[in-house]
């Protein structure tokens, strides 16, 4: 702090930090705590307000539907000169999505009926206009109704009925769940308002239907031997039961740590060349090599591995030509192509901070080891990797959480061919599901797995933050 006064003056000193903290707040601290309070918070669509609301709501509805189906006083039917739809079984019965009270859409089959003869097709809506509703509750827990648990009486629409007494039916559960969504309205808003549901969500475990035979398939496999040795996968009562949030979060991790390593151990023998091994014109071209394709839109180098690994792609194409292949090779299937793509897609975010420290270390201390009758191993082992140690440190940061965090190359290069990496779970959480609550706490704990990562990377290569000020 001393020496940036001395050399910057205390105002552009106070000036800095100012900037760095607006930086750290406004990108950094606010978006993950907004995130934390989403993710904390229960989906207002799994409230039991909400539930009593939806009941409401279809209640109101079956009675707009209900009302169309009712005869038409002293009113013939038109032989010919209207629009008449068909309808199966009786009648058309479109239900509303996210519900008002008229936002049913029936086409009604209205015939020469009279009220107590009058019929309707099955309608949704007053389906599920019923008060014995079950409510939101985690995966095991014993089911719990709307009526049974919060004292309401058991209503529902009995379609055997004339018309005139379902609509009667409908409208006394429209009231009776009215005032119920009132009450527990008023009751949840005194009530705690955070939880840790969301969380468990990731690790609550999801029925996996299937048959004798494709169970005693599946068992066989060694990656699900893997996970029932972990736990991520068990059978319970003849039943298979899979923690599908873990294994996608596992896979994800395990997949970019792989795709790390083997960024490493190409990018490092690149960095040693450029850095220590070649004359400078050698290095500037090899620099320029490394450069010149990254000048192009990451999202656009993704989409060009797809003319190069497509069925009719450039490999497949060429092997076809050549008669090695009759059938082209699904390359979208492969995990591997991922990991190719992704350490193409962040090469340069592995390289550099490597080369950068490689750079600064004094080409006299390798020449000396080799006087002193180290080998070429020995040299990198005692010498080299020692003092690159930050530059590897925040190259393998850098393209872990890079490879981690990745969407595009996914998504891209497999198709939906794969399973998918979790940072597709969180948005298919997000946007795909509309459950932003759980996405928000996806994401959040993997923010936080990958930091305890990152952090247990640091203390077992002995760096420190400063030390990260080499690689500059």
């Amino acid at each position: 702090m001393r020496s940036l006064i001395r050399g910057y003056g205390r105002g552009l000193t106070a000036l800095f930090f100012a900037s760095a903290l607006a930086w750290g707040l406004m990108l950094i601290i606010l978006p993950q705590l907004t995130m934390l309070e989403r993710a904390v918070t229960a989906p207002a669509r799994q409230l039991d307000s909400s539930i009593a609301r939806r009941v409401m709501l279809d209640a109101g509805t079956c009675v707009s539907v209900l009302d169309t189906y009712q005869p038409a006083e002293e009113e013939a039917p038109a032989s010919s000169g209207g629009l008449a739809v068909p309808s199966m079984g009786g009648g058309l019965a479109v239900p509303s999505i996210g519900g008002s009270g008229s936002g049913g859409l029936a086409v009604p089959s209205m015939g020469n009926a009279t009220a107590d003869e009058a019929t309707r097709p099955y309608i949704l809506q007053c389906d599920r206009a019923t008060t014995h509703t079950r409510l939101v509750r985690d995966t095991g827990a014993e089911p719990e109704y709307l009526d049974t648990l919060h004292g309401a009486p058991s209503l529902s629409v009995d379609d055997s009925l004339p018309l005139d007494q379902q609509i009667a039916q409908a409208e006394e559960i429209a009231e009776v769940a009215r005032a119920l969504y009132q009450r527990l309205q008023e009751e949840e808003a005194s009530a705690f308002p955070y939880t840790l549901d969301n969380f468990e969500t990731l690790a609550a475990p999801r029925l996996i239907p299937m048959s004798e035979e494709a169970k005693a398939e599946e068992a066989r496999l060694m990656s699900n031997r893997l996970l029932s040795l972990v736990g991520l996968r068990y059978e319970q009562d003849g039943q298979v039961y899979e923690r599908i949030g873990l294994v996608t979060l596992t896979r994800t991790i395990v997949f970019a740590l792989m795709a790390t390593a083997l960024a490493l151990v190409l990018c490092y023998p690149i960095a040693y060349k450029v850095a220590l091994a070649a004359p400078p014109k050698q290095a500037l071209w090899l620099f320029l090599g490394l450069i010149i394709p990254y000048t192009i839109v990451e999202l656009m180098r993704v989409y060009a591995w797809t003319t190069i690994i497509d069925n009719q792609g450039l490999i497949n194409s060429v092997l076809s030509w050549a008669g090695v292949i009759s059938d082209p090779i699904q390359f979208k299937r492969f995990p591997g192509t991922i990991f190719l793509v992704i350490v193409y897609t962040y090469v340069l975010f592995m390289v550099f901070p490597i080369y950068n420290v490689m750079s600064t270390l004094d080409k006299n201390q390798i020449e000396a080891a080799k006087d002193l009758g180290a080998s070429a191993v020995r040299v990198h082992r005692r010498v080299i990797i020692p003092h690159s140690k930050p530059g590897i440190a925040v190259g393998c940061i850098a393209t872990f959480m890079l490879s981690a965090g990745a969407f595009s190359v996914p998504r891209i290069i497999s198709r939906g061919l794969q399973a998918e990496w979790f940072s597709q779970t969180i948005y298919n959480k997000f946007f795909e599901s509309e459950n932003s609550n759980v996405g928000a706490a996806y994401s959040f704990g993997y923010t936080l797995i990958c930091f305890a990562l990152v952090a247990l990377f640091m203390w077992a290569m002995r760096t420190r933050l400063k030390d990260f000020a080499r690689v500059q």
